[in-house]
C-alpha cells in the first residue's frame, strides 16, 4: 500500500486482481470494508471509498444487510478493459517504436519468441 497511488485506488485494484485471478468468483461475498481496513491497517472510509469505486463500475453490487458481492460477468469486464489498458501502455507506444525503427509485425513476433526462449 505504498506505490503514490491513493490507497482507495490500491484496494480496487487488489479486489480487481483477485476476481481477475478467480479467488474471489462472480456471486461470492468480498471482504467487508472493516476487514479490509484491519488487514490493510487503514481507514475504514479509505476502503470503503475503494469498495465504492468498484460499486460505480458495475464490478461489485451490494445487497441489503449483507455485504457486497461480485457481480456477474466482473471477470470478463475486468479482462476486456485490463486488455484495452495493456494495449494503450505498452503495445501502442511498442508498435510506435518498431515502426520508426523498421520492424515489422513478422521480425517482432520473431524477436518476442526469441525473448521468451532465452527466459
Amino acid at each position: 500500500m505504498d506505490d503514490g497511488r491513493p490507497i482507495f485506488l490500491q484496494i480496487a485494484e487488489l479486489i480487481e486482481n483477485s476476481i481477475i485471478d478467480g479467488t474471489l468468483s462472480e456471486e461470492s461475498q468480498v471482504p467487508s470494508t472493516n476487514e479490509l481496513a484491519a488487514f490493510h491497517r487503514i481507514n475504514p472510509a479509505t476502503a470503503g471509498k475503494g469498495v465504492n469505486q468498484l460499486v460505480d463500475d458495475g464490478i461489485l453490487y451490494k445487497k441489503r444487510g449483507i455485504g457486497m458481492f461480485v457481480a456477474t460477468g466482473a471477470r470478463t469486464r475486468l479482462r476486456d478493459r485490463r486488455r484495452e489498458d495493456f494495449a494503450q501502455q505498452y503495445l501502442h507506444p511498442l508498435l510506435t517504436e518498431a515502426s520508426k525503427l523498421g520492424i515489422d509485425a513478422d521480425e517482432l513476433k520473431r524477436m518476442i519468441d526469441r525473448w521468451e526462449q532465452g527466459r
